[in-house]
């Protein structure tokens, strides 16, 4: 006799399909939560930010107002105890060394501020 006998393996199959189908339930198992209701409106009251530059040479700016670097961790204090806690945007010049970058990022950091970010132009 040549011919295969398929008797077994459909009776596994079957085996194995109630099983699936006995223990699939028990996998989604969910927990009751109630969860808060969010609004969709948009929140207007954004926070001040500081536009800081530093340029090639190393001259730095808050605002516009050229600074040193002996000024920041004073201004840099101020500007944490306000609430809502303004915003730096570190504006630098691309051949600007990454040292001074690092120095304001660390001076605003140790000063409390917890937002800081860099603004770059897009490639058109």
């Amino acid at each position: 006799m040549a011919d295969m006998n398929v008797v077994p393996l459909v009776d596994v199959m079957l085996v194995l399909l109630v099983i699936f189908i006995v223990t699939a339930p028990l996998l989604t198992h969910a927990v009751k939560i109630d969860l808060p209701k969010a609004s969709s409106a948009v929140n207007l009251t954004k926070p001040e930010h500081i536009e800081f530059g530093i340029r090639q040479s190393g001259d730095l700016y808050w605002n516009g107002e050229a600074v040193s670097l002996q000024e920041l961790p004073a201004r840099f204090a101020s500007a944490a105890s306000t609430l809502p806690q303004p915003e730096v945007h570190i504006r630098a010049d691309k051949h600007a060394y990454y040292e001074k970058v690092a120095q304001v990022m660390a001076l605003a950091a140790k000063a409390g501020i917890v937002r800081i970010g860099f603004v770059s132009e897009p490639n058109l």
